[in-house]
């Protein structure tokens, strides 16, 4: 057994808890090949399955619940930073919040299998206010489940696992060369696959100020809230005159947007992505007079400008075409 193994036997119960909880935690860390080696190692009477799988879920739970404690008390805030520190495209709010919207908690339970939903999940369900003992069981069965997907994998085929780390150790170092070599060309992808997203999007902006000034002037300007029905039931009040749509519901009513007003789309996305998208897309129908606004929903609030109950969304098509 080498020398690496060794270690791995001795400190194999607190490498899970700190790998998991890192990983958990936002950094790009994937706690899955460690998983797989615990159950591995489990499987040739080296460590305990149950201790192992325990240890992993706890850790889990531990970063999930401070995630739900900062959604709780710092609303949308926490989704933008994670999208600010994450490699993960900042779509995934978008998708977390749809998935909410459609299987409510159940969303916990697979989240942790699939990438961007499993970093949005905890903080979502804080902002909005689920219930903390109802987050903790479908958070704590969710851990439950991914760990013990990969740790009782591990333990099942423990025997060709072991054959392959005998066949590893005879690569020394430069096992670990590729391995870190392979890593860092994990995020340099996502890195690109960021940037390149970010690109898409790249439209010229208005700024609150700017805005506020056209409003204050008076002119004709159609201001339109594209949050999801989640970030509106968590913050209900809106830039005044704003009307409530859904995105998929503004695109479809493109025919009867008038072209001789300006359109000032917003949302809660980070990087404005909903808001960007979407104007992005109805400039190529035509519609030219039309800027999502800097900073979105945040940004207009965190200047104290005017908030207001949002017209329902009912009456927007119709205010659309006057």
């Amino acid at each position: 057994m080498n020398e690496t193994l060794q270690f791995v036997v001795r400190h194999g119960y607190m490498m899970v808890f700190a790998w998991v909880l890192a990983e958990q935690g936002g950094l790009p860390v994937p706690s899955a090949p460690l998983l797989l080696a615990a159950g591995a190692l489990a499987g040739t009477q080296k460590m305990n399955l149950a201790a192992a799988i325990a240890v992993a879920v706890f850790a889990s739970i531990i970063s999930d619940s401070i995630w739900y404690e900062l959604g709780r008390q710092k609303g949308v805030r926490v989704l933008q930073l994670l999208c600010r520190i994450s490699l993960e495209p900042d779509s995934c709010v978008r998708r977390t919040q749809v998935s909410f919207g459609r299987n409510g908690p159940r969303v916990l339970l697979i989240a942790k299998f699939v990438p961007g939903l499993n970093a949005m999940a905890a903080p979502l369900s804080g902002i909005i206010k689920m219930g903390w003992r109802r987050f903790l069981l479908f958070d704590g069965l969710g851990a439950l489940l991914w760990v013990s997907a990969f740790t009782i994998t591990g333990y099942t085929f423990s025997d060709e696992l072991e054959h392959v780390a005998e066949r590893a150790s005879y690569l020394g170092k430069w096992l670990l060369v590729i391995l870190l070599a392979g890593f860092a060309g994990y995020i340099l992808w996502k890195f690109y696959n960021r940037k390149k997203f970010l690109r898409k999007l790249k439209i010229a902006r208005i700024t609150p100020e700017e805005l506020k000034e056209k409003m204050d002037a008076g002119e004709d300007v159609i201001i339109v809230d594209l949050r999801h029905t989640l970030d509106f039931e968590a913050q209900p009040e809106s830039i005044p005159g704003a009307l409530h749509m859904d995105a998929a519901e503004l695109e479809e009513a493109y025919e009867v947007i008038p072209r001789d007003r300006e359109i000032v789309l917003f949302c809660a996305c980070p990087n404005e992505v909903t808001a960007a998208r979407l104007a992005l897309l109805l400039r190529s129908k035509g519609i030219t007079r039309i800027r999502p606004l800097a900073e979105g929903y945040e940004g207009w609030r965190s200047r104290g400008f005017p908030m207001s109950m949002l017209k329902p969304g009912a009456d927007a098509a119709q205010a659309a075409k006057a």
